[in-house]
């Protein structure tokens, strides 16, 4: 199997949800970068389980140690290696069920794929739980594209058909203080109005033993013109390959996206004009920031969609792989009603890999 991504950086992750630990090494990080580890906490306990109402009861403190790779606060340009200790797991709750292959999960492609001898407790190395670490070095790139003044942000755009207004260029909602300033917030949207709604949306889902999914948009703020490549190393490429390693990301868009095909030629052309300072921008964003897969200086915007948590509560159909028969499965454990919350700083992470790579 292939654990790796990236080019210019690369990323190895390891582990299973319910084994000793999980962890990552990352290779082509430049030496003397500064690190600072309480940043890199606080994006993790954003992303970590057991906090609030809306996320799974597992709770992991998502504390990581850096084996290699760092010295005396900076980075030394050798591989660096974090490793996060699973310290809550429940692995008895899977000893049931294991030969019920679940809906929605990777079972029984993994069953197929490995010949039966995948760790299957909490979703083995298919979990979410492996997010963690992608967190880890998203923190780190974070914080040295944050220097360079690129700044990452998203809000929930929609849970279920609870809809959130879009980021926009003609107002406000691209401010960096604005972008930034939405991962400050717990449950972050753009129209506080629908927040309520959608907390609504996912309580109901969990009371019913169901659960929601819902998009999350993102935008890179500052990401200046010039930065990728055509066809193979695009923007678009290089984001789309690393946001479609997250579990449950079921589809991306870019700018107007599956929308822009609504549109005249002349509505989806972004068209330019010299500003003050005499750059180049455009009125409208309809392509994302993105042209011929290269960066053209506006605000970088993409959607992720999150499909509803496989694992409910409700009694689904499967079948017994063991025995070869037709089954009914309940599933018991701890588990989120909608991910799409935690999802929002692994989302933000692998973009902020994405355009280290690319830089």
């Amino acid at each position: 199997m292939s654990g790796t991504w990236g080019s210019k950086i690369k990323l190895s992750i390891f582990g299973e949800s319910h084994g000793a630990g999980i962890g990552i090494v990352i290779d082509g990080i430049k030496p003397g970068f500064k690190i600072d580890k309480d940043y890199i906490m606080y994006q993790m306990k954003r992303r970590a389980p057991g906090d609030g109402k809306f996320s799974t009861t597992r709770k992991e403190n998502d504390e990581f140690e850096i084996m290699s790779g760092i010295f005396n606060g900076r980075t030394t340009g050798t591989p660096i290696c974090a490793v996060i200790r699973n310290e809550n797991t429940k692995s008895k709750d899977y000893e049931k069920t294991k030969n019920l292959m679940r809906p929605g999960h990777a079972d029984y492609t993994g069953y197929i794929k490995y010949e039966g001898f995948n760790d299957y407790r909490g979703g083995g190395h298919f979990s979410g739980r492996l997010t963690a670490p992608i967190v880890f070095v998203g923190a780190l790139c974070r914080k040295i594209l944050y220097d360079k003044n690129i700044v990452i942000g998203s809000h929930i755009k929609s849970i279920k058909d609870v809809n959130d207004r879009s980021f926009d260029i003609s107002d406000d909602s691209l401010n960096v203080k604005k972008v930034e300033g939405l991962s400050k917030q717990e449950f972050p949207v753009l129209d506080s109005s629908v927040r309520e709604k959608m907390q609504n949306t996912i309580l109901n889902a969990k009371k019913d033993g169901d659960s929601v999914g819902g998009i999350v948009e993102a935008a890179v703020v500052n990401l200046p013109a010039g930065i990728g490549d055509p066809f193979f190393d695009s923007i678009e490429s290089k984001l789309s390959h690393i946001l479609f390693s997250i579990p449950a990301v079921k589809g991306v868009e870019f700018g107007a996206g599956f929308d822009i095909t609504r549109m005249l030629g002349s509505e989806a052309n972004d068209e330019y004009y010299m500003t003050k300072d005499k750059s180049v921008s455009t009125y409208t964003n309809n392509n994302g920031g993105i042209l011929g897969g290269i960066s053209n200086g506006m605000p970088l915007i993409f959607k992720v969609a999150i499909k509803p948590t496989p694992s409910i509560a409700k009694v689904q159909r499967t079948v017994d792989i063991d025995k070869k028969e037709n089954e009914s499965i309940e599933i018991k454990g701890r588990h989120d009603p909608c991910i799409v919350v935690r999802a929002l700083p692994v989302i933000e992470s692998a973009a902020a890999i994405a355009i280290m790579d690319l830089l």
